[in-house]
């Protein structure tokens, strides 16, 4: 029995909401929210794009199943490929669902800073995992180990497709519709656009589209400190997902009108003002984003529309993130920089830095 006409309206409920065939066809379309809550930001216009709303639970299903099925489509796969890649988590976590729903068999080449989660959430899809432990001598990271043992996986296959997600420019096609959506959403008056950065698909997709439509945005790179992307210094960093240790081959600085790298700590406090204000339980890259938002909020033209892309869930940080035990042993007493409502902006971030 159909809804009346003032129940369909006040749940939301349009022509477009119908049912779709198949999980994979639910990735993309994700909430834009306003945040209205967050101390000290009501001179701006703060939304949010939640990628947790994906199936699998990330902004990396979108460009999952854009390779996945591109390749296809190209030819490049067929039933009897394996499909290898190095992931730290959520891109592994979108590729384990796609080729799941293909019957295509995946190996998923992690490292010990993956989290139990998103392991288990792998095992859960059939992926075989496979794991290396050793840093690489030259950087200290994980990152050109585990594309080592990718190419070794390959080698020893015939038959293998590696998406190849740092490098691959159907990872940045996926995140035209990834603007395309926010633009949409904002009548095309997106003012400034918050984006973390790992693979740079994101960032550059994100910018092709705002370049090719004319959009005025500024497109707003976050890094982490620690990462190599944007050529600062390396060095050890604590959460997964955000950074990369080697400069992705889709990176092209001058996509990016500004860049801020923010610390494990600032995710931390982002994320736990983010919960604790808005209500939204989102991963860590979804706070740097929040504290690169503040840390520019001096400069952002008064009413204009910023946009926040939070790229995944935060259920896959329990044991960090949103773990006091955890955050204590590694930041000392901090929950000040979340539990005190009265910390001005300012007050917030000269405690921060």
């Amino acid at each position: 029995m159909a809804l009346p006409v003032s129940t369909a309206a006040r749940l939301g409920v349009r022509n477009s909401d119908r049912p779709r065939q198949g999980v994979l066809a639910a990735i993309g379309r994700t909430p834009l929210v306003r945040l209205a809550r967050l101390p000290g930001t009501a001179r701006v216009d703060l939304f949010a794009k939640l990628e947790a709303a994906n199936p699998g639970g990330s902004i990396k299903d979108r460009p999952a199943l854009t390779i996945i099925e591109q390749a296809l489509a190209h030819g490049l796969i067929d039933s009897g490929t394996v499909v290898v890649e190095s992931s730290s988590g959520n891109f592994g976590v979108g590729l384990a669902q796609a080729c799941r729903y293909h019957g295509l068999r995946f190996i998923c080449v992690v490292d010990p800073k993956t989290t139990p989660q998103n392991l288990a959430i792998l095992g859960a899809y059939g992926a075989e995992v496979d794991m290396v432990t050793e840093r690489d001598p030259a950087t200290g990271e994980y990152l050109p180990v585990r594309l080592r043992r990718v190419r070794e996986l390959c080698q020893v296959s015939f038959r293998s497709f590696w998406p190849n997600q740092y490098a691959n420019t159907w990872n940045a096609l996926a995140h035209h519709t990834t603007m395309g959506e926010i633009a949409d959403a904002l009548e095309g008056r997106v003012d400034y656009l918050f984006c973390a950065t790992s693979t740079c698909g994101t960032l550059r997709g994100c910018a092709e589209y705002v370049r090719e439509h004319g959009l005025a945005t500024v497109i707003v790179a976050v890094d982490a400190v620690g990462s190599v992307i944007f050529g600062g210094p390396g060095g050890r960093r604590l959460l997964p997902g955000h950074g990369a240790a080697i400069r992705p081959a889709l990176c092209d600085q001058a996509l990016a009108h500004e860049v801020i790298h923010v610390g494990d700590l600032d995710c931390v406090a982002g994320c736990r003002r983010l919960v604790r204000h808005e209500a939204i339980l989102a991963g860590a890259s979804s706070g740097a984003a929040v504290m690169a938002a503040y840390r520019m909020l001096p400069e952002l033209r008064a009413g204009s529309n910023c946009v926040l892309i939070l790229p995944d869930r935060g259920e896959r940080y329990l044991d960090t993130v949103y773990c006091d035990a955890w955050v204590e042993a590694h930041f000392g007493a901090v929950s000040h920089l979340w539990e005190d409502a009265r910390m001005d902006v300012e007050g917030w971030m000269t405690a921060i830095s």
